[in-house]
């Protein structure tokens, strides 16, 4: 059984803005994976002197068990697909069916989320992808393929608690991985918190039209 490690979400944030501060005055994208890691990725954002945006990615689901992740897939449709996809019962007509309802929802999400601008490109920037925590990866390998085909000078993957198999499947995919607590053997990342509720897409877009606001009142603009 995992031992609780972190009050909320804002206090596993604070903790990874600490272990990030080599990066603050250098003005990184903080990429937060929706719809949980959003406000954490603010506040880091807002800590490291940032610009925050959104990485959309989706698991895909095992059968039966839509918990369970058996791969992911980014906005573009590329997919990442686990070895043990079809030991959990995944034939390839059922991945493609996942898959293409999950790019709804993406496609749903992104309106919803930045529908007056298009994403911040990371080329050339410090990227940062952040999620609340890493079971399989699968989510994160996602994330941060679709960054890397973007070209960003360094790619960084930040979370606060990960299983060694995940951060093992995501190192590959990442110039660095930042993790705060890598000894938990969980089977659900919100038995690591005290507090984990579920955030709604509402809370999403006010994180990130806060997050827009403060760069207004500071007179920056997204680089």
């Amino acid at each position: 059984m995992p031992t609780v490690i972190f009050r909320d979400r804002s206090d596993a944030g604070e903790r990874l803005a600490t272990a990030l501060a080599a990066w603050r005055g250098r003005r990184p994208l903080v990429l937060a994976i929706p719809r949980g890691a959003v406000p954490m990725g603010a506040l880091l954002a807002a800590r490291l002197e940032g610009d925050l945006d959104v990485v959309l990615t989706r698991k895909l689901g095992a059968p039966g068990n839509s918990e369970f992740a058996i791969g992911a897939v980014d906005e573009t449709g590329w997919r990442y697909v686990a070895p043990y996809a079809a030991s959990a019962g995944a034939t390839s007509e059922y991945i493609d069916r996942e898959a293409a309802a999950q790019l709804e929802t993406m496609g749903r999400r992104r309106a919803q989320y930045t529908p007056a601008r298009p994403p911040i490109d990371p080329k050339g920037r410090i990227a940062i992808v952040v999620d609340d925590g890493l079971a399989t990866g699968a989510t994160m390998i996602s994330a941060l393929h679709a960054v890397r085909s973007k070209g960003p000078q360094r790619l960084i993957c930040a979370v606060p608690v990960a299983s060694q198999d995940a951060l093992e499947n995501v190192r590959p995919y990442a110039d660095e991985v930042v993790c705060l607590d890598a000894s938990q053997d969980f089977f659900a990342i919100s038995q690591c918190y005290l507090s984990f509720p579920q955030v709604s897409d509402a809370e999403v877009v006010a994180s990130l039209r806060a997050s827009a606001r403060g760069d207004e009142a500071s007179g920056r603009k997204p680089a």
